[in-house]
């Protein structure tokens, strides 16, 4: 689990999305063709890894999956990073 020093709390989806592939040293574009390889499905975009990325949308079920897949990272991080998220953007809006 990926922990956010300021806070206490787990890194959020977006963040922790854009450090791995980063990490990796691929472009939101490589990691876009990775996914549709890995799941058959054309249908994420560059423009949605970077909604991912920037906070803007935070990906499904069926899109975490592959993107545990993709970037080796365990399903269970990415849903409580997608909960941290959920959980900030709650935040925000109350």
């Amino acid at each position: 689990m990926t922990v956010n020093g300021e806070s206490g709390e787990a890194t959020p989806l977006c963040e922790l999305l854009a450090e791995q592939r980063i990490a990796k040293g691929w472009s939101q574009c490589d990691l876009v063709a990775k996914l549709h390889t890995r799941s058959g499905n054309d249908s994420v975009t560059r423009e949605e890894i970077s909604r991912w990325e920037r906070g803007k949308r935070i990906p499904g079920p069926y899109w975490r999956q592959r993107l545990s897949d993709v970037l080796g990272t365990p399903n269970r991080e990415l849903e409580l990073a997608a909960a941290v998220a959920r959980r900030q953007r709650r935040k925000l809006i109350d």
